[in-house]
């Protein structure tokens, strides 16, 4: 008998008085030809979660509660409340190019939401925080945008409001099997908007989302993104936040086969006193799927504060899976506060990898003091270095009817600080 032989007998052997021992004591063990049958003997995060419909369901969010321990819950606590949408948002859909819609490719129509919603709306799942399901009950209709085929030109979507008032949106985004299509999502002007959004996309589809979120420094936005990954099918999801006193978006993301592909991309740029928080929850239930999140922010100012918190959980029927998360913060200037916190639930050990990785840090005073070497400024210096942050995120978009556009937003909000500072110093004197 030869050593391998004996090896896999003491295994088996062991195995067996281990099992004996659990029936005994009635604790869960896996099996040995297929490790992924069992779950985990402790709750997973997805599994803790609450969804539902009404709002009797969730608590009142309060900073004891780790969902919500980073956000300034009492300066968004109308949010919590239910209440009814003004109806005030404008609202399009159009092409990117300024070609007409192709009505054959693209349908764009309402449908009714509420405690029982009707298909397509909630189809992905059921809200799965207070502001979602607040969010959910407010809004009236959802719009519902279909695509198939391939669009020849991005899908371009704007949201723009100069009301005060509380609004609701609730957006669904389904793409048929097979789809190609880039969707650009910009919200601009001012508003305190609550807003929901499902992704749905078809088997073997290839898809690209991006949410823009250009608002005045007095908006407020909550939003929840809901997503749901075909089978064999590929999603980048972008999102860009540029403004707003607070905004706080929340993603949550399942696969609906094996080889899906997501590629979560976020930028954020913040300034004196304003709050920008984006969560992100992947869950890996289902073989061979791929995902990378990758988000990158600039804090400018005293008082300027981010929150990243990204969530990777691997379940035991998603054996091959790689993930990996990874968030960057450059703090700009002195006062300035970033709050990172990636984290990783492995179920199983049958991966292909899985990892995290985050930062917080001040310019890289080496690499500013060879531009300035070089006869640069040190203003234009600093721009170069932020460019420099942003900028391969920013072609990885992959959208070139935004990418210059965000670059010159960015240069924008660096002058803006740069003036402000120059004004406080005058100020003193």
């Amino acid at each position: 008998m030869n050593n391998d032989r004996i090896n896999t007998e003491a295994v088996k052997e062991a195995h067996a008085q281990k099992l004996a021992v659990a029936k005994e004591l009635n604790i869960p063990v896996a099996d040995l030809e297929n490790p992924y049958a069992l779950p985990a003997a402790m709750p997973s995060s997805a599994d803790r979660a609450v969804r539902s419909f009404s709002v009797d369901d969730f608590a009142m969010p309060t900073r004891s509660q780790d969902d919500w321990r980073f956000t300034p819950v009492e300066r968004i606590e109308e949010f919590f409340n239910p209440f009814e949408g003004v109806d005030e948002l404008g609202f399009s859909v159009s092409m990117a190019d300024g070609s007409f819609i192709p009505t054959q490719q693209v349908q764009v129509y309402q449908a009714q939401m509420g405690e029982h919603p009707e298909e397509p709306a909630g189809i992905v799942s059921a809200p799965n925080d207070r502001a979602s399901v607040v969010e959910w009950n407010a809004s009236q209709e959802a719009t519902i945008i279909d695509i198939s085929g391939e669009l020849q030109a991005p899908l371009m979507v704007r949201i723009h409001s100069e009301s005060d008032e509380l609004d609701a949106l609730h957006l669904v985004i389904r793409v048929a099997d097979k789809a190609h299509a880039d969707v650009i999502v910009e919200h601009d002007g001012h508003m305190r908007l609550a807003e929901g959004v499902e992704i749905y996309t078809g088997e073997d589809s290839h898809i690209s989302t991006t949410f823009i979120q250009e608002i005045d420094d007095s908006s407020k936005l909550v939003g929840n993104h809901r997503i749901h990954v075909g089978k064999a099918a590929s999603l980048r999801h972008s999102v860009v936040t540029l403004g707003g006193d607070v905004v706080r978006i929340r993603m949550d993301q399942d696969f609906g086969g094996e080889q899906g592909d997501l590629n979560m991309l976020g930028i954020y740029f913040v300034d004196p006193g304003q709050h920008i928080e984006h969560r992100t929850m992947v869950v890996h239930n289902h073989p061979e799927c791929k995902s990378r999140v990758i988000y990158k922010g600039a804090l400018d100012g005293k008082g300027a504060h981010a929150t990243w918190v990204g969530n990777a959980l691997i379940q035991p029927t998603a054996p091959g899976t790689d993930s990996y998360e990874l968030n960057r913060n450059l703090v700009l200037t002195p006062g300035a506060i970033a709050d990172s916190e990636p984290n990783l639930e492995i179920e199983n050990g049958n991966i292909v990898g899985a990892g995290h990785a985050s930062s917080v840090g001040r310019f890289d005073d080496e690499e500013l003091f060879y531009l300035q070497s070089r006869g640069i400024p040190e203003v234009e210096a600093r721009k170069l270095v932020v460019r420099g942050f942003f900028g391969e995120l920013i072609d990885e978009i992959g959208v070139p009817t935004i990418s210059e556009h965000l670059m010159n937003v960015i240069d924008r909000r660096l002058a803006r600080g740069e003036n402000a500072e120059m004004q406080a110093v005058l100020e003193e004197k």
